[in-house]
C-alpha cells in the first residue's frame, strides 16, 4: 500500500477557471484559498496566465495574491507559476518582496518557462528562446532578492534575501529537474503531461520519477529536498455526482488538452479521466487512485487541484472539505492542528 511518507505539506491550487466572469472567478479562488485555510490545509498556489481565459484566469498573481492575503493569516500563498520570460525580472523581485512583507514570511515563489507561443508574440518576445530568457530572468530575481548590486549599480528595495530559499521551479523535463536540484530550489511537477509516441500509455510516475531522479542527483549536499506534485484531484458525497461533474469538465477540456499535445483519448469517461491524470469520485475511490501513483512516495508537498473537473464553487469548497477530512490523512498527511481545523465551522 502507498503511504505518502514524506509529505509534509498539503495545498490547493486553482487556475480560476470558474464558468463565470472575471470579478466572480476572483472572488470564488479566494473564498476558496480562506476556505482552504480553514480546513487546516498548509499551502494555496495560483496559476498565471497571460490572455487565453479557457486556459487560465489570471495574469496578475501577485496583485490577487496581496488580496487572498489580507483575508488569510496562516496557509502560505505560492505562484505555480509565474511565466517568468514574459515578465521583468527585477519587477517580479520587487513584487515578491513587498507580497512577502505584507504576508508575513508566506509567499512561495513559483517560476516555470510557461506561456503559449501567442503570448510570447505579444510581448514582442520569440517563444523559441523561452529557455534562455528564463535562465536570464531566473538569475536577476536571484540577484535582486539577495541584494546584490544589479546592472547600473543599484539594490533591491525592500531586500528579501529569505525569499532565495523559497523558489520553486516548474518543469516537464528531466534537465529541468536537473536544473532545479543544481540550484537547490524547490521542484514543481504538473498534473498530468503529455506522452511520447514511444511510450503512449507510460503512467505519471514513470514520466516524472526520472525528473525527480535528476532533481535528487544534483541537490547540493546538505540542501533539504522540496518535491511537490500537483494533482487533479475532485472529492464528492455522491460517486455519481462525482462521475456527472467529471464528465462535464473533461469534455469541455478535451478540446485545449488535445492542443496541448495530448493523444486523443478514448470516448467512455472512465478513459477520459485516465488520458487526463485525474482522481475523481468520493473519499474512498480517490484514496484508492493516489495510492496508485508510485510519484507520490517520494514527493514533500502534495497541492490538489479540481482542473479540469472544474465543478461549481460549492463543490470545490466541499472537495477541499473532504480532502483535508478523509483523503489526506489516509496518504500519511497529519495537518495542522486541530484548533486550525475547528475554523471551518466559525466565521472568518
Amino acid at each position: 500500500m502507498i503511504r505518502l511518507a514524506s509529505l509534509k505539506r498539503l495545498g490547493f491550487f486553482t487556475r480560476l477557471l470558474d464558468e463565470a466572469p472575471a470579478a466572480e472567478r476572483y472572488r470564488f479562488a479566494a473564498e476558496q484559498i480562506v476556505h482552504a485555510e480553514r480546513a487546516g490545509l498548509d499551502s494555496a498556489w495560483i496559476a498565471q496566465h497571460h490572455f487565453h481565459e479557457q486556459e487560465g484566469g489570471l495574469p496578475s498573481p501577485f496583485a490577487f495574491l496581496g488580496y487572498a492575503a489580507a483575508q488569510t493569516s496562516r496557509i502560505r500563498l505560492g505562484t505555480g507559476i509565474v511565466t517568468l520570460p514574459l515578465e521583468n525580472a527585477v519587477r517580479v523581485a520587487e513584487d515578491a518582496a513587498v507580497l512577502d512583507l505584507l504576508c508575513n514570511g508566506r509567499f512561495e515563489l513559483g517560476v516555470g518557462t510557461g506561456g503559449n507561443p501567442s503570448a510570447f508574440a505579444a510581448f514582442g518576445l520569440d517563444s523559441a528562446q523561452r529557455n534562455e530568457i528564463f535562465a536570464r530572468n531566473l538569475e536577476i530575481v536571484r540577484t535582486a532578492l539577495l541584494g546584490k548590486p544589479l546592472a547600473g549599480g543599484d539594490t533591491l528595495y525592500p531586500q528579501r534575501p529569505q525569499l532565495d530559499k523559497r523558489i520553486w521551479q516548474a518543469t516537464f523535463s528531466v534537465a529541468g529537474g536537473a536544473r532545479a536540484g543544481k540550484a537547490g530550489d524547490g521542484l514543481m511537477l504538473s498534473r498530468t503531461q503529455p506522452r511520447s509516441k514511444e511510450a503512449p500509455k507510460a503512467t505519471l510516475a514513470e514520466i516524472q520519477n526520472p525528473i525527480i531522479d535528476a532533481y535528487l542527483g544534483a541537490l547540493p549536499h546538505g540542501c533539504e529536498p522540496r518535491i511537490m506534485a500537483s494533482r487533479s484531484v475532485f472529492v464528492a458525497d455522491d460517486h455519481g455526482e462525482a462521475m456527472r461533474f467529471a464528465e462535464i469538465g473533461l469534455r469541455r477540456a478535451l478540446p485545449q488538452f488535445l492542443k496541448g499535445g495530448h493523444a486523443r483519448p478514448g470516448e467512455t469517461l472512465q478513459e477520459m479521466i485516465a488520458a487526463f491524470d485525474t482522481h475523481v469520485g468520493t473519499a474512498d475511490e480517490v484514496i484508492a487512485s493516489l495510492r496508485s501513483d508510485a510519484t507520490l512516495e517520494r514527493v514533500t508537498d502534495l497541492v490538489f487541484q479540481a482542473h479540469s473537473v472544474d465543478a461549481p464553487h460549492p463543490y470545490v469548497l466541499r472537495s477541499i472539505d473532504l480532502v483535508a477530512e478523509k483523503v489526506a490523512p489516509a496518504l500519511g498527511w497529519t495537518g495542522t492542528a486541530a484548533s486550525d481545523r475547528a475554523l471551518a465551522g466559525s466565521p472568518g
